[in-house]
């Protein structure tokens, strides 16, 4: 039995998984309000105490940099140590990755009826595999072959500068430098940033906000807001803003492949790009994923996945769990 967790920005999921061979099955699960906590461990404490099953290893995939068994949650006021994560729950080790690392792993271990195919390619068994993520924020992560097996690494791209790749983009730039100054990625391609290119397009007009969007907006998430009147074509403001998303998120996935030559695949995690597959299935996303003259007849044969399983960082923050417990580092 194996205790893991997902921990993000917006919420954490813990998990007791039970080993089948190289599968898994969930005995138990629960979801927490990341924000509503002072830390990791007073979730586990909570946990533990309404969930007496006995676990034999423990692992953790977090929203951060992962240095030497620590981390400081990008977008949580949370420090994690896994030495202190293995004295709370009184084991020798506990496995502590990036969360997009988790997710890496776990691409491998969902039911491959849970990818939904973008681009089918033609795909290299061993070409390095690229997995990019918006939700909360943006990850990006890595798994490069070594000659025998897949090895995931994760990153911080998400924190890189972002680039515009059109006219509009140029202006969408503009204005968010004039807020913050230095543009991430992040601050375009993620929860946060749809609402930030819904804000712009809104400034630009001439497409007004309907009165109850504003009011929608101002009550609720205002990424799951933009999106709903996107997807049932409410807002016409709303819809616009979904385009140009997709297409950034298209140009971005693009990019990332072309960083790491992921001919293996590219792979869409995160909570954002299943709830907009229907769009994203949609000609704009692999338009941009494919503009990259000179080069477009190699990234064309890359094939592109949504994970549609929102389990696949709990299921590799297992799987390093196990490979830790056996002194082996994680692979596929």
């Amino acid at each position: 039995m194996i205790l893991a967790g997902d921990i993000g920005g917006t919420k954490t999921r813990i998990a007791l998984l039970e080993t089948r061979g190289r599968s898994f099955s969930t005995a138990v699960e629960e979801t927490y309000v990341s924000r509503e906590h002072a830390g990791l461990e007073d979730i586990l404490r909570a946990f533990c105490a309404r969930h007496t099953a006995r676990y034999d290893m423990a692992g953790f995939g977090i929203a951060g940099p992962v240095r030497d068994g620590r981390c400081s949650a990008t977008n949580l006021a949370w420090r994690v140590d896994s030495q202190s994560l293995a004295r709370t729950l009184a084991l020798e080790s506990v496995a502590l990755i990036n969360d997009l690392e988790a997710t890496a792993l776990g691409v491998s271990l969902v039911d491959p009826k849970q990818l939904l195919c973008l681009n089918a390619g033609d795909p290299d068994p061993a070409g390095h595999r690229a997995v990019i993520a918006a939700g909360t924020g943006l990850g990006q992560a890595g798994l490069f072959w070594n000659g025998r097996e897949h090895v995931p690494f994760g990153s911080e791209g998400g924190h890189a500068d972002y680039a515009p790749s059109s006219v509009v983009e140029d202006r969408l730039l503009v204005f968010l430098r004039a807020e913050f100054g230095r543009v991430t990625l992040e601050r375009v391609l993620s929860g946060r940033g749809l609402h930030n290119v819904y804000r712009f397009l809104k400034s630009e007009g001439p497409t007004d906000e309907p009165a109850w969007l504003a009011d929608e907006l101002a009550r609720k998430d205002p990424a799951s807001a933009i999106s709903a009147a996107a997807l049932s074509g409410r807002s016409e403001l709303a819809s616009r803003a979904l385009d140009l998303f997709v297409t950034i998120y298209g140009s971005q996935a693009g990019n990332f492949a072309l960083h790491l030559m992921a001919t293996g695949g590219v792979y869409l995690g995160g909570g954002i790009a299943p709830k907009i597959a229907s769009r994203l299935q949609g000609p704009l996303f692999l338009a941009a994923f494919c503009a990259k003259k000179p080069l477009e007849a190699l990234v064309q044969k890359i094939p592109v996945h949504i994970v549609m399983d929102d389990r696949a960082a709990l299921l590799g923050a297992a799987h390093a769990a196990r490979a830790v417990a056996g002194t082996q580092a994680p692979t596929i």
